[in-house]
């Protein structure tokens, strides 16, 4: 009886997961159509697959696909995916359910690392900071890993949350004071603080993804243990897990997924604290399940999110950040308030 059950849980898991990858070709499929010019499935698949013509209209359709949609499209799925299975592994190791990326720091690490950087050598090409902006959000997981895990109990659930947030201040804080005392850095932050995944090209794309590829894996292998230490330290450390490493390999992970995505689109608030509760809505507790789920949730929410960012305001666009934020807050709400009655 018990086998048949589990079977049946399979089954409809895979079900489900085979259900949003073609979810998300279709929202693909949309992001490549619309925009400020609507383009017909004809017209998408010249312009991705047809030969260069003597034909404007056709040459002009090719170059908006191939130079800004196709680019913004895959980079939404990258850094959808990277903060849904981000966002569901630090609340496995936290054990904490509104726990999101930012806890680590690495949303204010890369916006430090940002205008720190223009500040001192004035870039302004999303190409010359988008890697200090990794490594700034790099450094800032390290540090708040090995701060939280000074003392004799080392890294827990409750230092490494109240570590994060000490960081997460103190940074920014110097970000709003050089951003406040250089215009450059200021307007620069601006526009990259609301996190949108247009105008970035494939010469960012591709090292982004490779990095958020290698995040994967590292996070994937991690699934078994998490849901071990879901069930206590101590008895994790009785059924062999290695507490310390697996915590370790999982910090590392988030901060690889979670600062790659940062640093190529700038912060997006919520979206890995949406999708990691739907996800465990929908699969249960099993981070097998539940971590690959966020992850196809995340890349379907953050594609959703820029397209109804273009059509809300056209002709111009809404940033996609700011979208997942108006849907985010009033989760975050709902997810407070219904704790809150819950313990009453």
């Amino acid at each position: 009886m018990g086998a048949s059950v589990a079977a049946r849980a399979h089954r409809r898991r895979a079900a489900g997961a085979v259900t949003l990858v073609a979810v998300l070709a279709v929202v693909g499929a949309a992001s490549l159509a619309v925009g400020a010019r609507a383009l017909s499935p004809g017209e998408v698949w010249h312009g991705l697959f047809g030969a260069p013509g003597g034909d404007q209209r056709l040459s002009e359709i090719t170059l908006i696909l191939r130079t800004v949609r196709v680019p913004r499209t895959v980079l939404a799925i990258a850094a959808g995916a990277a903060l849904g299975v981000g966002g569901a592994l630090i609340q496995g190791f936290t054990r904490n359910p509104i726990a999101d990326t930012g806890l680590l720091g690495v949303n204010s690490g890369a916006s430090f690392a940002v205008v720190t950087v223009i500040m001192l050598f004035g870039l302004s090409n999303p190409f010359q900071y988008v890697w200090f902006a990794f490594l700034g959000a790099a450094a800032a997981g390290v540090v708040v890993f090995g701060l939280s895990s000074l003392g004799r109990g080392g890294s827990s659930p409750l230092t490494l949350a109240l570590t994060g947030q000490g960081v997460t201040v103190f940074l920014a804080a110097m970000t709003t004071a050089i951003a406040l005392s250089d215009p450059a850095s200021l307007n620069a932050l601006r526009f990259w603080n609301a996190g949108s995944v247009a105008g970035v090209g494939f010469d960012v794309i591709w090292p982004v993804t490779a990095f958020i590829a290698a995040g994967l894996v590292l996070a994937l292998s991690t699934l078994p243990a998490v849901n071990l230490l879901n069930l206590g330290e101590d008895v994790a450390g009785g059924l062999g897990v290695n507490t310390r490493l697996t915590r370790t390999a999982g910090v590392v992970a988030i901060t690889v997924l979670a600062g790659a995505a940062t640093a190529a689109c700038g912060p997006i608030a919520f979206l890995g604290l949406m999708v990691a509760h739907v996800a465990r809505y929908l699969t249960g507790a099993d981070y097998r399940w539940l971590v690959p789920y966020a992850g196809l949730l995340g890349a379907v929410v953050l594609l959703a999110c820029d397209i109804v960012g273009r059509v809300v305001t056209r002709p111009g666009e809404l940033q996609a950040g700011v979208v997942v934020a108006l849907a985010g807050a009033p989760f975050f709400a709902v997810l407070v308030w219904r704790g809150k009655f819950r313990n009453t």
